[in-house]
């Protein structure tokens, strides 16, 4: 299973629009790109497994594995970038301005649920990120 994003870069925040299998999903919001720099910017481009991962604060949530000079990447619901995230990333049901939307549990959901079940089927997940 594939997730695409297609990223848009601003000053204040990074902007993405959401694939499943080349079908719309949503939205994401990140970030402003800052180098890669620890808990500022969104992660570099790329192509990254997603794994499965359990916290207290998120429930069932997705890890993105290998971020160069990061860990902890994972994908959870927020809806104000700078606000809400230290260098995840957040699906969001609508945009509602420079790294912020509204609506992101609904998503999140539907984006867990989506993995979930391909974990259990035994395939690789992956999301490839572009601009």
């Amino acid at each position: 299973m594939e997730l695409v994003l297609h990223r848009t870069y601003f000053e204040k925040g990074t902007n993405s629009v959401l694939f499943l299998n080349s079908k719309f999903l949503g939205f994401t919001i990140e970030l402003p790109w800052r180098k890669n720099q620890r808990s500022v910017s969104c992660i570099p481009e790329g192509t990254y497994v997603l794994k499965p991962r359990f916290s207290d604060k998120f429930k069932h949530h997705l890890l993105l594995e290998n971020v160069e000079n990061r860990s902890l990447i994972l994908i959870h619901p927020a809806n104000d970038a700078l606000k809400e995230l230290r260098g995840c990333i957040a699906p969001v049901t609508y945009l509602s301005g420079i790294g912020k939307g509204t609506t992101s549990k609904l998503l999140f959901q539907k984006i867990v649920s989506l993995c979930y079940q391909a974990f259990e089927r035994k395939e690789q997940v992956i999301l490839t990120i572009k601009s």
